[in-house]
């Protein structure tokens, strides 16, 4: 069993630990941290980690950073729309928003998962990150709407650091008539950042057969990294993504 090593921000003080000894470890991939502060998130962020909780019983929430393994990455010309899709994009029913119903949105990952990891501390945490300015750092919702009723099919939240955004989770409608709504959303939004001059959209984990169908590559750890440092390094203009 893999043993999770705790993580602090005088861990990742020193770059040079980080290049040394974290980025080529091969066996840990998840760290855990009982800091909650927004500084220490988007230091772990800008690196590369995409940080989640895990509920540990009798103790509470915790942090659950993770250096990936390997990213799912999406070059906006490779996008992959299918025709299903195809027909929903002429229809003129739905609007796609940003940071229109954040509150809603965090309500909706209880609504829609089981296993719902954003929430208790994590949940603060976003909440102060999404009312407050940062330097190079943005935390976002992504809403599709139905135009007549005003009804949430599908939402996501992440962040923009550079010229990248990250998805943290989303979900959608689960009613016949909003069906491949969600893939909808998935596709305005990458068409918006590749209008926008976005360099890349991180997906996370490689697993999820979506995000293959969507046209996302794989890239190891490394190679990610290397693409990632150069992206974030570019300070882009919250008011991009309005």
């Amino acid at each position: 069993m893999q043993e999770i090593y705790k993580i602090t921000p005088k861990t990742l003080e020193d770059d040079a630990y980080f290049e040394a000894c974290i980025v080529p470890n091969k066996t840990n991939n998840y760290y855990w941290s009982d800091d909650w502060s927004e500084e220490f998130y988007i230091k772990l962020a800008k690196l590369g980690f995409i940080s989640t909780t895990y509920e540990i019983p009798q103790e509470g929430l915790i942090l659950l950073p993770e250096l990936q393994f390997a990213y799912a990455v999406l070059f906006f010309d490779k996008l992959h729309i299918s025709k299903k899709v195809k027909k929903l994009l002429k229809r003129d029913d739905y609007i796609l928003s940003f940071d229109s119903r954040f509150d809603e949105v965090l309500d909706g990952f209880e609504k829609h998962h089981k296993d719902n990891w954003l929430k208790g501390e994590y949940r603060g945490l976003l909440e102060r990150l999404y009312t407050k300015e940062f330097e190079n750092f943005k935390l976002m919702s992504v809403e599709l709407k139905d135009k007549e009723s005003g009804e949430l099919i599908a939402a996501e939240v992440g962040y923009v650091i550079g010229k990248t955004y990250t998805s943290l989770s989303g979900f959608c409608s689960k009613e016949k008539r909003y069906s491949n709504y969600g893939t909808l959303q998935l596709v305005l939004l990458a068409q918006h950042l590749q209008h926008e001059g976005f360099a890349f959209w991180n997906l996370g984990h490689p697993f999820m057969e979506y995000k293959k169908r969507l046209g996302a590559v794989v890239l190891e750890r490394e190679e990610f990294l290397a693409l990632w440092r150069e992206a974030v390094s570019c300070t882009f203009s919250p008011m991009k993504i309005k």
